[in-house]
């Protein structure tokens, strides 16, 4: 009897002490991708963009180095040739660049061109796993220096990013470029440590030690540890202007860290919360909304540019 209660409790801490971690690492930085199909699947269904809509954008692909030698991917519109205004929009987690073009008007209607790029493992960039904006910020920096170089010196750059775009953008604000002049983030994480103990709870799992064994995996394979991401550290000197949008019903990263984010972040900045929307999906929920402060908050920022209605 008791040798059978003896091996219930060996095997019941082998599944909490190697396999539970394990699983949890895997669905943190090697969940699989959504495909571009998918991607637009949900838009479609959404009734905020589609498919025919998409293969109607004809970009210009481009592809770059990162820093550590992977191969990115983006799409590239250029809608006004004269207009030095570029929006960077970077997609969440396990999503793909079609998922963002539900944001292209928008800054379409404000005199921008749009670049869309696929994250690091996602769509059709290269990488093994998500770092959260440990490597992905530098993603960014490429891209940013290759809107430069295009664009020119005098450019003006808007970020926008959503979930894990949004927590990328956030970090990389650290080491941003003088040409990027704001940042749009969408229910972004502040401190992925308190995000992933969030995560834990919604299982019943204890943060002790399952966060612990979760670092070392994390540290051995991606090559950096929760306490590296903090994008609340970031805000605290951010110069940049930020406007922070999230759904009230987020319960994947709950809204509150939005709310800390805004209140650790001095201004200029501004915080929008969208009823009844859950994750990654305050657009979808109430487009009216969330464009008219993107509108408000750009205009407030670069001034207001009249787009000819022939021209979108």
């Amino acid at each position: 009897m008791y040798f059978w209660i003896l091996i219930g409790i060996a095997v019941i801490l082998f599944l909490y002490l190697w396999v539970v971690p394990r699983i949890a690492v895997h669905e943190m930085t090697r969940m699989k991708q959504s495909t571009y199909d998918r991607c637009l699947d949900m838009l479609e269904e959404y009734g905020v963009f589609t498919r025919d809509a998409f293969d109607k954008m004809e970009p210009e692909v481009i592809q770059l180095s990162s820093h550590d030698r992977l191969n990115l991917h983006g799409h590239y519109m250029e809608y006004f040739p004269a207009s030095n205004r570029i929006a960077l929009i970077v997609h969440g987690y396990t999503a793909a660049l079609p998922w963002s073009c539900q944001f292209a008007a928008m800054f379409k209607q404000k005199g921008f061109n749009v670049l869309l790029v696929d994250q690091r493992r996602h769509g059709r960039s290269d990488g093994q796993y998500t770092t959260f904006g440990f490597h992905e910020k530098y993603d960014i920096q490429a891209w940013v220096d290759w809107i430069v170089a295009r664009k020119g010196e005098d450019c003006m750059i808007g970020l926008h990013g959503q979930s894990l775009g949004g927590g990328t953008v956030l970090e990389y604000a650290a080491i941003h470029r003088p040409q990027v002049r704001f940042i749009i983030a969408d229910c972004p994480y502040s401190d992925l440590t308190k995000l992933m103990r969030h995560q834990l709870a919604k299982y019943y799992l204890p943060p002790w030690p399952t966060m612990r064994l979760m670092d070392k995996l994390l540290e051995k394979h991606a090559g950096f540890r929760m306490a590296d991401i903090r994008p609340i550290k970031n805000m605290k000197q951010c110069k940049l202007p930020v406007l922070f949008i999230h759904g009230k019903d987020d319960v994947f990263v709950p809204t509150w860290m939005s709310e800390e984010l805004y209140a650790a972040k001095s201004s200029p900045s501004a915080l929008l919360l969208v009823d009844h929307a859950a994750h990654a999906v305050s657009y979808c929920v109430d487009p009216k909304r969330y464009e008219a402060a993107v509108h408000q908050f750009i205009d407030g920022l670069l001034g207001k540019q009249a787009i000819s209605v022939n021209s979108l």
